[in-house]
């Protein structure tokens, strides 16, 4: 930290000698390190550090790849999703072609920040860079199907825990009930539709123990993050949509 200290004051020195030239290899250096304490705090000042240089368009490619890669990871720590894909997809496009396994680390992370923006990855995607458990997550998110995406998170979560993404992922599930009760909605052909007929889907996709007031309790959810358009109506048991737009995209939605 002393280091990175001396070299962001050398304010005096010509540009060309600086010891400026130095500070993000040395921020890349200190990320690595508190990212493998879990000190993600730390590294605010160094963010703000960067940001604030004159020299912070100027830096090599190689190591503002690294340093986009890691702000991107804390940001999506942070919940911040469209941040986080602004850098993470920044990192992985402007990585060497030849650096595979790099761009697969940069994927890990851009992928599920991805899908909570409503972006699923193709399959041919998932198998080009051997990332087959992310396959049947976006199956699952897409189709609503609750059974699938729970067994899938279950059977690979020590990769998911690996990589501190499984909590990540569980954000999931109220897209993938989104896209559930979209289904729902478009069957019934109509703005007015019965709570008892989500749960009759939430009970055929998995959650066998759900109840009217889980519903509720979803739907009140949905609503309240602008996934579905329309209010409950707890007398009448139904839910009631907009005519139009019931379902907006959810990357016109997601405030982060």
């Amino acid at each position: 930290m002393s280091c990175f200290r001396v070299c962001v004051s050398d304010m005096r020195t010509s540009e060309e000698l600086t010891k400026r030239w130095a500070t993000l290899a040395l921020v890349n250096q200190l990320f690595k390190i508190y990212f493998k304490i879990n000190k993600l705090p730390l590294c605010k000042p160094l963010i703000r550090a960067i940001d604030s240089s004159s020299l912070k368009d100027r830096f090599s490619l190689a190591q503002t790849v690294t340093y986009k890669f890691f702000v991107g990871r804390k940001a999506m720590f942070d919940s911040e999703f469209r941040t986080a894909a602004n850098y993470l997809q920044f990192a992985f496009d402007n990585c060497y072609p030849t650096s595979n396994n790099n761009k697969w680390l940069i994927l890990v992370y851009l992928i599920p920040v991805k899908m909570l923006l409503g972006h699923m990855p193709s399959a041919r995607l998932l198998t080009e860079y051997r990332l087959p458990q992310f396959i049947d997550v976006a199956k699952a998110v897409s189709q609503g199907n609750m059974r699938l995406l729970s067994a899938t998170l279950q059977k690979n979560e020590v990769f998911f825990i690996h990589f501190r993404i499984y909590l990540i992922l569980e954000k999931l599930k109220i897209i993938a009930y989104r896209n559930l009760f979209k289904k729902v909605s478009l069957l019934q052909k109509t703005h007015l539709i019965l709570l008892a007929s989500f749960e009759t889907a939430l009970k055929f996709s998995g959650d066998e123990d759900t109840d009217i007031d889980e519903v509720q309790c979803i739907i009140a959810n949905l609503i309240d993050k602008a996934y579905i358009r329309g209010y409950m109506s707890y007398q009448h048991q139904k839910l009631v949509v907009s005519k139009q737009n019931a379902f907006p995209a959810l990357s016109s939605v997601m405030k982060q």
